[in-house]
Parts: structure tokens; C-alpha cells; sequence
């Protein structure tokens, strides 16, 4: 960089470049040679979605603009710790961040460049057109295969707790695609959808035994893979017989699924919220290990996730044979592991992350916290949770309010009092798209 021209700093995401990036670009070029803070994933998974294409390539892209002198990483949605390094003599961007998450943000920055008397100019907002915009566009269109499986990877190295929720049906999906809400300067919202066995046999009224198979499953998965765009990690209880597995592995991963989860019992499977109430019983190290090792086989990416689920917690094994075969499921190629509670607080799966948390060969660590429910978030992050899954919220939280529907028309024999508790017709018909 010439010593002659003064910097010009601007921080942008660019996940996909669009006219008012180049505009802020061009007027930054009036003033300096621009120095474009991009922020890297874990920096824009802070705040909000996972960005579409991967850092390495928007940088590529980036460095190839016009009026680019200089690309470095902004590590955090905070622009001080590179406006400390560089003491750029302008900050550019766009006027649209005076409210709404950025607003302290832009305090910070104005604050900062008051050290050495750095100026901050914004550009007007280009009406119109936004990142955000094109990424709703994006989901209009749908995703390939390719692009859905890697995001569960992307989510994991990106983000401090990945969250995942259940879905039951193309509509669910639809709200755990879009449902979010901005709290202290962020946006909230689940980064995948869970197909749950217990969800994708109670909406057809069958017990959790394993008794819906693949194929009559596929068609849920497949409602949802139409509609959305996150990724999906499906529930495949026991996975069978080892020869069988090897088909179930295949057949998800060629769909765009991101993975799948396996528990180690064997038998006729339970559901595991009954733990001793019920005979359940658990597989051998060995057998399971040899599972997990056919279908480590049988995929033909790494993005796709075979993940071990141990359930020594809810069989009251305890953590020394929880340890023990998570350490035996790594090694037989487990590309993470979920360890199981039934209990009603996080202890005894605290005292296993801490344990867990020392492996050399560390995988991504899962919970499924339905019955220690008051856990925060916050206390998972501290014990090196990687990620969440509320299991069944959404199926739970769709039948109580028909059950209430059903009796409150019979009651008053007609349906006006109901609606009080219904989404209307336009809500439903926005949040499907293409309706319009």
C-alpha cells in the first residue's frame, strides 16, 4: 500500500455482492486506498446466519473487486480490535446502521476513531436491494444437496452452541427455517431441524418402537428438503442391522442430508424417556462400535455426520462406561457424540463434559436437554456443549392447542371463541411461499 494514500477502512460480510457493496466500495476508493475488514464466519454467526459461501471464497471474491487494495479478516462483529491495528484515517458504510443491531456497533466505531481523529463517513443506503433480501431469495429457490450437507460442519466451526429444533411436517420446517427474533443486538434463530423418530411416528399415531420405516419416513423428509434450506439431522434410533445402516447411511447423504444419529441399544427399542421403567437394553461396545465403522464406510463425503448417541446415563451405566464408549465410538469413526439424561437437572452430563471435554481426538459434543429444561444456553456454551437439540417442542406444542380447538367448538358449537388461539389465514398463507 502506497504510504501516500490514507486508509479507508470498511467492514462487510459480502456473502453475496450486490450494487450497494460496489457503491460503498467505489466512494470509499474517493477518499484512500480500501482495506475491507471481511468478517469471517464465527464473526457473522455471532449476530446472525451462518454466512452461504464459506469465508475463503468470499475472500477470493472480494479481493477481485476494483478499488480493492487490501482484504484482511475482522475476526468479531466488533470493528475495534482492526481499527486499533491499522488506525485507518476513515471508516465507511452504509447510513442504514444508525438503528436496529448495529446501532452500538457504530457508537464503538465513532468512539474508537475519536484516538487519532479518524473520521466516519456513511454512505446513503441503496434502496432496494440487501444481502438479506437476496438470501429470502435464495430460500424462494431452494438449496442443492451439496450446499444443505455441508451446513451442519459450517454451523459447528462457526458458531459457540449450534440449535437445532424438531419438525414433523413441511410446515414445521417452514417455522424453523424463519422463525427469529433480534435480543441485545443479535438475531436468534435455529440453525437446523431435527427429524425425530418420536415426532415422525406420533403424528401417525404409532409407538416409538421403531415401527415407521425409512422409506415411510423419506416422505417427511423430503416435505421439508422442498421448502427450506437449513440442515437436517434425522433420528435413526438403533440403525438397524449393520447391513441395513449401510442403506440408510446412503440414501440420506444423497438427499442433502447433514447427518444422522444412532443410540446404542439393541432389541426392541424403547423410548428412552421411560429409562428403567421399561426393559431397554444397551448394545455392546464392540457391535455398536462395528455400526458406527459400517457406516463411516458407507458415506462418500465428510460433510455427512454419523453421530453416536450413549445411553449409559439413562440405563444408569454411569459416567465411567459413558467415557468408555465415547472414547470406542471416536475411534471407530464417530464423527460426534450425544450423550443422554433423563434427569431432571444437567449434573451427571456436566460431569461427563468434563471429563469428555480432555479427549485428544475431541468430537463435537450433543445434547437433548427435554427433562433439565431450565439449563441457559450460556451454561451449555461454559461446558463445551457444541450443540443443542430441542427434540420435540414443536410437535408437543401443535396438540394441546387442537385438543383445546376441538373442545372449545364443540362447546360453544361454533368457532368464534376458538380463534383467539388460531394463526390466521394470511399467517399461514406468508409463511408459505409461492402462496401469493
Amino acid at each position: 500500500m502506497s504510504s501516500q494514500k490514507k486508509i479507508v477502512y470498511v467492514a462487510m460480510s459480502i456473502d453475496l455482492v450486490h450494487p450497494g457493496h460496489l457503491n460503498i466500495i467505489n466512494e470509499a476508493s474517493e477518499l484512500g486506498e480500501v482495506v475491507i475488514g471481511l468478517l469471517t464466519d464465527k464473526a457473522i454467526a455471532s449476530f446472525k446466519r451462518v454466512p452461504i459461501m464459506e469465508y475463503k471464497d468470499r475472500f477470493k471474491v472480494v479481493s477481485a473487486l476494483k478499488n480493492v487494495s487490501k482484504v484482511i479478516p475482522q475476526n468479531t462483529h466488533d470493528y475495534r480490535p482492526n481499527l486499533r491495528k491499522i488506525k485507518p484515517a476513515y471508516v465507511i458504510h452504509g447510513d442504514d446502521w444508525k438503528h436496529g443491531v448495529q446501532k452500538k456497533i457504530r457508537s464503538n466505531v465513532i468512539h474508537e476513531l475519536k484516538k487519532w481523529n479518524g473520521k466516519l463517513v456513511e454512505v446513503p443506503y441503496t434502496k432496494g436491494i440487501s444481502t438479506t433480501k437476496l438470501i429470502d431469495i435464495e430460500r424462494k429457490i431452494g438449496t442443492t444437496p451439496d450446499i444443505r450437507r455441508k451446513a451442519l460442519s459450517r454451523c459447528l466451526n462457526s458458531r459457540s452452541l449450534t440449535k437445532f429444533i424438531d419438525i414433523h411436517s413441511g410446515l414445521s420446517g417452514l417455522i424453523a427455517e424463519k422463525t427469529k427474533i433480534i435480543t441485545n443486538g443479535k438475531i436468534e434463530e435455529f440453525d437446523g431441524m431435527w427429524a425425530s423418530s418420536l415426532t415422525n411416528t406420533a403424528v401417525k399415531g404409532k409407538p416409538d418402537i421403531e415401527a415407521v420405516d425409512l422409506t415411510e419416513r423419506l416422505q417427511l423428509i423430503n416435505e421439508v428438503l422442498e421448502v427450506t434450506t437449513k440442515p437436517i439431522v434425522y433420528d435413526a434410533d438403533t440403525g438397524g442391522k449393520v447391513e441395513h445402516f449401510t442403506f440408510t447411511v446412503k440414501t440420506l447423504e444423497r438427499l442433502g442430508v447433514s447427518g444422522l444419529i444412532i443410540e446404542d441399544k439393541k432389541g426392541l427399542k424403547k423410548n428412552s424417556l421411560f429409562g428403567k421403567k421399561v426393559f431397554q437394553k444397551q448394545e455392546s461396545v464392540k457391535n455398536f462400535s462395528k455400526k458406527i465403522n459400517a457406516g463411516k464406510n458407507a458415506k462418500k463425503t465428510n460433510e455427512f455426520f454419523i453421530i453416536a448417541r450413549i445411553e449409559s446415563l439413562v440405563l444408569k451405566k454411569g459416567i465411567k462406561d459413558a467415557i468408555k464408549r465415547a472414547k470406542a465410538y471416536i475411534k471407530a469413526g464417530a464423527d460426534a457424540i450425544m450423550i443422554h439424561s433423563i434427569e431432571k437437572t444437567p449434573k451427571e452430563v456436566f460431569k461427563f463434559c468434563k471429563i469428555y471435554n480432555k479427549f485428544k481426538n475431541r468430537k463435537p459434543l450433543i445434547v437433548v436437554p427435554t427433562t433439565y429444561n431450565s439449563v441457559k444456553e450460556k451454561k451449555f456454551i461454559e461446558h463445551g456443549v457444541n450443540m443443542v437439540i430441542y427434540a420435540n417442542h414443536l410437535f408437543r406444542s401443535t396438540y394441546p392447542n387442537m385438543l383445546t380447538t376441538a373442545q372449545t367448538i364443540l362447546k360453544f358449537n361454533r368457532s368464534k371463541e376458538a380463534e383467539k388461539n388460531l394463526m390466521t389465514i394470511n399467517e399461514i398463507l406468508n409463511l408459505i411461499p409461492g402462496t401469493k
